[in-house]
């Protein structure tokens, strides 16, 4: 299953490192990302694959937010058919 997860905080070094490990901790794909800095908040959209991981999708949204959660980041994650669906005009 696919999902899009965005994350968002003041820049500062490591978000990406801190983001990527935690995905590859939990067997989650990364398969396409997109980041910038404006005016020192840094964002960032992945879309990811969460069919190679070992836990459920529920376990994988926890896993991130408490980690956006120590580490100062907001981070969404969410099911890309719900995504499509709610963005469909």
């Amino acid at each position: 299953m696919k999902a899009i997860m965005t994350v968002s905080a003041k820049d500062r070094v490591g978000i990406i490192a801190d983001v990527c490990t935690l995905l590859s901790d939990l067997g989650v794909n990364i398969l396409d990302l997109n980041q910038t800095v404006m005016e020192g908040i840094f964002t960032m959209t992945l879309l990811v694959d969460t069919a190679t991981s070992q836990h459920t999708f529920d376990e994988i949204r926890d896993a991130v937010i408490r980690k956006g959660e120590a580490g100062e980041l907001v981070i969404h994650i969410q099911r890309e058919d719900i995504f499509n669906a709610m963005h469909r005009v």
